[in-house]
């Protein structure tokens, strides 16, 4: 699958760079993504716009330019980090998230401004203006909705229904989970022969295939409500597609950090395991 060079430099930073102070000169990360077929003025360019849209500070260094991550996207890295290495949930507490919205046509941009905020976080459109996720989330849902909103028009609620087929069937209503466990069997038939390769892939090699595994990977947390077993279709091959991804992710570490570390010229520690 071929990656647009914003998302390819927000992998290499969430993996990699991000262990290096959060910051590399412009040579080196053009060289990075040499492996990619991304050409040096691709890169400027791209670093630019991402410069003025907050993800980076610049400093001169000698004739060089050095990219560091601003402190909100350091935020937004150690935050999809999290949620890309979440494990499967396996226990269902009977308790869901509502959050429910009354919003006029002159407030459209608000309006979706908050739908797409609540797909963010994994909440699912029961109808237009009722959104739910599963678990009792309202101490999260308060955190990223807008303080003005709350009150007349926005509403935060816990709720039950009438018992485990009803919502079974709230959760078939608010996502489309065929769909998506055909993407994840997809990922998990495109990506099997890596677990058996990875060992055997090195510099280059090793840092593209990686990269190519989460920036695949780190789609679905974003778009998967993280339903407990009890709710999910069953076979439900988002736990496989995990599995999978875990393994070849942690399998090619070691060789893609040597080879990014060479290219920056200092060593990648390991980061620490992501809490489960």
């Amino acid at each position: 699958m071929a990656h647009r060079p914003r998302g390819l430099i927000l992998d290499l930073f969430g993996d990699y760079l991000r262990y290096a102070d959060g910051e590399v000169r412009l040579g080196h990360l053009a060289t990075l993504l040499e492996a990619f077929d991304v050409g040096a003025p691709t890169v400027r360019v791209t670093l630019s716009r991402l410069r003025r849209d907050g993800w980076f500070e610049t400093e001169r260094v000698g004739r060089e330019t050095l990219y560091r991550l601003t402190p909100g996207m350091l935020d937004v890295l150690d935050e999809g980090r999290a949620r890309i290495f979440a494990q499967p949930v396996t226990e269902w507490s009977g308790r869901w998230t509502m959050v429910i919205y009354q919003m006029t046509e002159s407030e459209r941009q608000e309006r979706n401004e908050l739908r797409k905020t609540l797909a963010w976080h994994g909440f699912g459109p029961l109808s237009a203006a009722t959104w739910l996720a599963p678990g009792d989330r309202r101490k999260e849902a308060r955190a990223f909705v807008d303080p003005l909103l709350t009150g007349e028009r926005v509403d935060i609620l816990a709720c039950s229904s009438e018992g485990l087929e009803h919502d079974r069937d709230l959760a078939r209503r608010c996502w489309d989970l065929d769909a998506l466990a055909a993407e994840y069997s997809e990922f998990v038939r495109d990506h099997q022969r890596l677990v058996r390769a990875a060992t055997k892939l090195t510099g280059a090699e090793a840092l593209v295939a990686r990269t190519e595994v989460i920036g695949t990977y780190r789609h679905f947390p974003f778009r998967d409500p993280r339903l407990p077993s009890e709710l999910r279709p069953e076979p439900w091959p988002g736990v496989e597609a995990y599995q999978l991804f875990r393994t070849v992710h942690s399998a090619l570490g070691p060789a893609a950090r040597q080879y990014v570390g060479a290219v920056i010229g200092r060593d990648l520690p390991e980061p620490d395991p992501p809490a489960t």
